[in-house]
């Protein structure tokens, strides 16, 4: 992870981006790539959704590396550290959503019984 966050930061210095790298600004431009990733799945059934054909598979794909670049170059201009706010929230997700009350639910954590 370290190697691609020196890799994504050199390569917005090497463009002298970091001045319109503001968070809010990051945050905005993550929302499109999430929505651009997300329309190539529009009006998919559920079966289409896990069966992509190869094309779309590799146009979600580089979606994907754009919704991560985004977000190393977000948790890097606000000093989060991306694995480890990911293992956190795991944690915190484990103790919210008890594998023996929620296995098969999709419901919210203050929804179960």
């Amino acid at each position: 992870m370290k190697k691609l966050v020196e890799e994504v930061c050199q390569f917005r210095e090497e463009r002298d981006w970091e001045q319109y790298h503001s968070p809010k600004n990051l945050v905005m431009a993550l929302m499109v790539e999430c929505a651009e990733l997300a329309e190539h799945f529009q009006w998919l059934t559920q079966e289409e959704s896990r069966n992509l054909p190869a094309e779309k598979k590799e146009a979600v794909r580089e979606e994907i590396g754009d919704v991560l670049v985004y977000l190393v170059n977000l948790s890097e201009r606000l000093g989060i550290d991306l694995l480890e706010a990911a293992w956190e929230k795991i944690g915190k997700n484990r103790r919210k959503y008890p594998a023996d009350k929620t296995r098969g639910k999709a419901k919210k954590y203050n929804e179960y019984e």
